[in-house]
């Protein structure tokens, strides 16, 4: 199927992920067709996609026109056998892998067979994921980063069997609708974001534990430091513009101390263990009592869609 044929798009699960995918394709024009198991999921991915749009109306991201849009394109389902005529299907249900394993079963019989086939997941394997399913050369993930309506990044991951003409029709697809895709050429735990951005975290847990700095100056340290750079410069384009040659005699002294721990830190053992599981049981890292869990989240978004609005502002 060419990139000009895609004029349908089957969304599977209504949660915060399925329903930001969905406002992203019904502003650029496309029918969205939104799955989910029962009635109120459908109906909060409704109120979602309202609390989404407010938030890009209010920040000048979106326009009245564009609202509209995104209300008159979405529709909502029960029922799996309506991705019939989808065009291409996200999968953005529980990261279970034998659920999504066993949901890709049913819907290849019931889907076109030329539509394509993404699941968007945080780390599972892709070609696992796609075992049960008979044409694996349409099947592709496609990880949205949370907010997906915020986040630029998409990652296409290729699985073994995922075919070039799929990665770069759906590449173009993520061109169209102004996001930034960037492909991963093999099916590995964490993709490229995450294992990125999991190695910066194992170190500042390595850090705290070891006494170094607080949690407030490892964050700090990083925002204002690294994290100044990065929206700017990823961490190779940086040591080409720092000298390749000064990184390197950097790192053959700092490797070895750098952690390489290969379990969680006694310190997120004992943050799981107590429950403290961040903003959604009020404390974490740090404290999240008294409304400062909103006023985290507010804070957070309104940053993102500070930095979007320059993404937009450089782009023009």
């Amino acid at each position: 199927m060419k990139l000009d044929n895609i004029n349908k798009i089957g969304i599977a699960g209504a949660g915060t992920m399925g329903s930001g995918i969905a406002l992203i394709f019904a502003r650029k024009g496309y029918e969205v067709l939104v799955n989910d198991l029962n009635i109120a999921l459908l109906e909060d991915s409704r109120r979602l996609v309202d609390i989404f749009n407010q938030t890009l109306l209010k920040e000048g991201l979106m326009t009245k026109d564009e609202e509209d849009r995104v209300m008159d394109n979405i529709h909502y389902t029960l029922e799996k056998s309506e991705f019939e005529d989808c065009d291409l299907i996200v999968e953005a249900i529980v990261e279970k892998l034998d659920i999504k394993q066993d949901f890709w079963m049913e819907v290849e019989e019931i889907a076109k067979p030329d539509a394509y086939f993404a699941t968007n997941t945080s780390g599972l394997s892709i070609n696992s994921i796609s075992e049960k399913v008979k044409d694996k050369t349409r099947f592709i993930g496609m990880h949205f980063w949370n907010p997906p309506h915020i986040v630029p990044l998409v990652e296409l991951i290729k699985g073994n069997f995922t075919s070039d003409e799929t990665v770069e029709v759906l590449k173009s697809l993520m061109d169209r609708i102004e996001k930034k895709p960037v492909v991963v050429q093999k099916d590995v735990p964490g993709f490229i974001g995450n294992r990125i951005q999991f190695a910066a975290f194992r170190e500042a847990l390595h850090i705290l534990q070891e006494g170094v700095g607080t949690p407030e100056d490892i964050d700090m340290a990083m925002k204002y430091g690294p994290g100044f750079r990065y929206p700017v410069m990823g961490p190779l384009e940086t040591s080409d513009l720092g000298g390749v040659d000064t990184f390197y005699y950097i790192s053959s002294y700092l490797f070895k101390s750098l952690s390489d721990c290969k379990e969680p830190t006694e310190k997120l053992n004992e943050l799981m263990e107590s429950g403290k599981h961040g903003v959604k049981s009020k404390e974490g890292f740090y404290d999240y009592s008294d409304g400062k869990d909103e006023e985290a989240i507010k804070r957070r978004d309104r940053m993102f869609l500070k930095m979007l609005k320059h993404i937009h502002m450089e782009e023009e």
